[in-house]
């Protein structure tokens, strides 16, 4: 692999949002360490936003440049109804970013004609699935770092509990939000509505991800839990 090549595959690796050791990026790429921590260096000067440091891990912040390409009038209209739906059901900061990605896709459209503005769609949120907004720029933070949060959460039964999760994913539902993630109060998997979260704030630490405790660990078990329900039924 030419070294233009090696550093293109870096980009790709670390554009994810999530931390990557720079010993996973060499085991990727079949390099060495010293490697990769010389072709980073190489990016950083050159401009590209990773962020990190040896020991602790690289990520890439936004912007992330995508390289040109070209969209099919359907898959133009997917990524508008897409954008449609962030602008009425998430949070304020995912919303403003719907806005500015739709202005650039008008800007550079090159089919404007052939491209309605509406699309034909209406997308109309449940009210209810607002109410956790003020949570979600926090957490998807999180899940991008990697950090630690202490929620106070209230249950579908009004129980109230403190407990310090490790978010792995969020998930909309239509009329709610909810967060996937490591509780360590039970050691176990738990997925909060989002709305339920009475206060939500970092604690400090942050955690690297674990066998058993990664949302790919989460969602195999979700799996096996419906594959048994069924051959139950």
């Amino acid at each position: 692999m030419q070294r233009s090549e090696r550093l293109a595959e870096i980009v790709e690796i670390v554009r994810d949002g999530r931390l990557h050791l720079a010993r996973d990026i060499a085991d990727a790429l079949e390099v060495s360490v010293r490697t990769v921590y010389r072709d980073i260096d190489t990016l950083v000067a050159s401009g590209v936003p990773i962020e990190g440091e040896r020991g602790l891990g690289y990520l890439l912040r936004e912007p992330v440049f995508l390289p040109p390409m070209a969209l099919s009038l359907t898959e133009l209209e997917a990524l508008t109804l897409g954008m449609a739906i962030v602008q009425e059901a998430a949070d304020e900061e995912l919303q403003m970013a719907a806005r500015a990605v739709m202005s650039k896709v008008g800007e550079h459209a090159s089919n404007r004609r052939q491209a309605p503005k509406s699309w034909g769609f209406g997308v109309y949120a449940f009210e209810r699935a607002r109410d956790g907004f003020r949570h979600m720029p926090l957490i998807r933070r999180a899940i991008r770092e990697h950090l630690k949060l202490q929620i106070e959460y209230q249950s579908l039964e009004d129980r109230n509990s403190t407990r310090v999760i490790r978010p792995l994913q969020t998930e909309y539902w239509g009329r709610v939000w909810t967060c996937s993630a490591w509780c360590e109060l039970r050691s176990s998997f738990r997925a909060f509505r989002i709305d339920r979260m009475q206060t939500c704030k970092p604690t400090g630490a942050s955690f690297q991800p674990e066998a058993g405790k990664t949302i790919e660990d989460y969602l195999k078990h979700v799996a096996d839990q419906m594959d048994r329900d069924r051959d139950g039924s």
